[in-house]
């Protein structure tokens, strides 16, 4: 067997000898009429993954598999060694005509990246469903999210800048100059294929930067259809491919982004173990990196809240993309005089739950993406099971093809229980009864992770203290809505072990370019600051 341990994920995939001949002998999804949509994407059984302005691919072949029926879909070859390095060269030399391209002109390029995306919203949606698993309206959404950051930047253009600051020197200027930090490194996971590198990429552009992307190595496919679409754009406006660069592959790809000093910025997106080591091969040479990590994300919920908001909030912040959202809800605080009513109404929310295919408009809930996270799954329950914790539903996987498991509500297990304190990649939900606000709220900030929280409460006082110095530790603190589903305005990161990183909105596009101080003198004196005098 070869052991990949992909960098990314933190999944590590196993490859027999048998696999490509198994695919070669299986008929491919892409050749299935009802999947016509790949074609339109320009996909086929073979897929160069590699992309430098001009396409490639000598590495490993692999083979991308639908997980609700792990049939073979298509194959992708994947970048060597020798092809990275010729797709660094070549976005640095593209970088030397994109940074002369003004802001605002940058901002239109992306303005019809965005268009190019819209006229392919349900074929690129529908391949998202296929190959990662998501329900297939998650996986318009997830297309329209890099749609709306385009539109946010094409804006952002005309206005990124530093301010004029008063100098304390007659006849003197003294303004912030910001610009690009040259080539960003781009490494997303499986369960964002399409929108983190969105977030990203359309960002990046706009502050003048080239892009070099490595998407997760089970979905290469998303990957391959994305970088096809922006191409086409990049080529009508005459201008290097290479401004958006590709290489599919596992963590030799990874580690050679993460140590090499041409890479400005490294943007990486998966679990906390992987980023733990991304980070230090970056600050190893003292690069810089934004890092999206791990979230243990809480939703608390007080005697004075809207029963009637909680409970599809709950539902679909926990089994929404089957858990598999960094955001996703994996611990649900109930205070004690709610929590059995709450309890009920929810577990019966989840029998009501409709499972099936993700292409299937009334499906809801779809498969894990992996065999491997089926495992980790049944792992959790088997320490649920020994850490005293009682199953109110679900625990099993379930009898069809594909990795199918059954959304999980655990009750009876203390607030720092081992497997409560442990990010699991899976659906299930642990339910916690507290009694004050001071207890909630420090058991939200006590796990290692810091992404996203929410309560659900009347008392604006409380409220306040919520979003206070001493209520929730991090990065998205929400208030009568769940813990997913944030909006691409705001910054997007979380603090302590997620990373914290920020994307998107707000100002994280300074993430993205590098600060001078610049002093100009336009007087015929050379007066010292702080009032030094040197003659």
């Amino acid at each position: 067997l070869i052991r990949l341990h992909v960098i990314g994920t933190g999944d590590e995939i196993k490859l027999s000898p048998s696999v490509g001949a198994a695919a070669n002998m299986s008929t491919l999804l892409v050749n299935r009429p009802q999947y016509s949509c790949l074609r339109e994407l320009g996909l086929s059984e073979d897929n160069d993954g590699v992309y430098n302005g001009s396409w490639g691919g000598q590495g490993q072949v692999v083979t991308s598999y639908c997980p609700a029926n792990n049939e073979p879909i298509a194959r992708v070859r994947q970048a060597t060694m020798a092809e990275y390095e010729e797709t660094v060269q070549k976005a640095q030399d593209a970088w030397k005509v994109w940074a002369d391209v003004p802001a605002p002109k940058r901002g239109e390029v992306v303005r019809q990246i965005g268009d190019a995306l819209r006229g392919k919203i349900k074929a690129l949606g529908s391949l998202v469903s296929l190959e990662m698993g998501k329900i297939y309206v998650e996986g318009v959404g997830e297309v329209q999210e890099y749609v709306d950051v385009c539109d946010y930047a094409v804006g952002l253009s005309r206005m990124i800048g530093g301010p004029i600051l008063p100098s304390e020197r007659p006849g003197h200027a003294l303004i912030e100059q910001w610009n690009p930090v040259g080539l960003v490194g781009i490494i997303t996971a499986f369960n964002f294929p399409v929108a983190v590198y969105g977030w990203n990429n359309a960002i990046a552009l706009i502050c003048g930067n080239v892009c070099l992307w490595k998407g997760a190595p089970t979905t290469p496919l998303t990957s391959v259809a994305v970088t096809r679409i922006v191409a086409e754009v990049l080529e009508r406006n005459h201008l290097p491919g290479a401004i958006c660069s590709m290489t599919c592959g596992g963590a030799d790809i990874g580690t050679a982004m993460a140590k090499d000093e041409r890479v400005g910025l490294l943007s990486f997106t998966g679990s906390t173990q992987v980023g733990k080591q991304v980070a230090m091969m970056v600050q190893e040479r003292f690069g810089r990196q934004l890092l999206e990590l791990g979230g243990n994300n809480a939703i608390i919920v007080f005697e004075d809240a809207d029963l009637n908001l909680v409970v599809p909030s709950a539902v679909f912040a926990s089994v929404g993309t089957a858990g598999q959202r960094c955001t996703t809800t994996r611990r649900l605080m109930l205070h004690e005089s709610v929590h059995d009513d709450v309890v009920e109404r929810i577990a019966k929310a989840y029998k009501q739950i409709r499972i099936g295919d993700p292409w299937e408009p009334s499906t809801l809930y779809g498969p894990l993406h992996t065999k491997q996270a089926v495992q980790q799954y049944l792992a959790a329950i088997e320490q649920v099971k020994q850490q005293g914790g009682t199953l109110v539903c679900g625990g099993k996987i379930m009898d069809r093809p594909g990795n199918y498991v059954e959304p999980t509500i655990i009750t009876g297990l203390p607030h720092d229980a081992p497997i409560v304190h442990t990010e699991t990649f899976v659906p299930i939900l642990y339910v916690l009864k507290f009694k004050t606000e001071d207890e909630a709220f420090a058991w939200n900030n006590e796990v290692k992770q810091g992404l996203s929280s929410s309560i659900f409460t009347k008392d604006m006082g409380r409220v306040f203290r919520w979003l206070g110095p001493k209520g929730s530790d991090c990065g998205i603190v929400n208030v009568n809505i769940p813990t997913s589903g944030a909006e691409i305005g705001g910054a997007f990161g979380g603090e302590k072990h997620t990373g914290g990183g920020r994307e998107s909105g707000s100002d994280s596009w300074k993430q993205y370019m590098r600060r001078s101080t610049c002093t100009i003198n336009y007087s015929k004196d050379l007066p010292l600051a702080q009032g030094i005098k040197f003659e």
